[in-house]
């Protein structure tokens, strides 16, 4: 199964990412049986964007066809990107990516069912004035 992990940095010893718009990094990794066959790593522009992040980062890990995503907050608008897509995701926990890919190979990672948070563009705007 071909995954999407939100990391901090390239390669499968990077630590997770608990954002999934604003990622460093997201690191595809391909599984085949119980082993991890081959890992690619691609840099997320959408890392400094004032909105819009999260549809950009849904776009991108779509691209790689991937069947599953695992991170932390995925705001609501990327959710209904992946989810419309077939895309599952997954809770990460604390750690690496290569132990967050050896969680969800023994279904130890939780399904996310929503979108959490996000949605803000990180309170960029002016806001309202009086």
């Amino acid at each position: 199964m071909k995954t999407a992990i939100s990391s901090a940095g390239p390669g499968i010893e990077s630590q997770v990412d608990t954002r999934f718009g604003r990622c460093a990094y997201f690191v595809i990794v391909n599984v085949e049986g119980n082993e991890i066959k081959e890992e690619k790593s691609i840099e997320n522009p959408g890392v400094n964007m004032p909105g819009g992040a999260g549809i950009s980062a849904a776009q991108i890990v779509a691209n790689e066809k991937v069947k599953a995503v695992v991170s932390g907050n995925v705001g609501p608008k990327a959710f209904y990107v992946l989810n419309s897509l077939g895309i599952e995701i997954y809770q990460a926990v604390p750690g690496t990516v290569k132990e967050n890919a050896e969680k969800l190979l023994r279904n130890e990672l939780q399904k996310i069912d929503s979108g959490s948070g996000g949605g803000f563009a990180r309170g960029r705007g002016f806001g309202r004035r009086f």
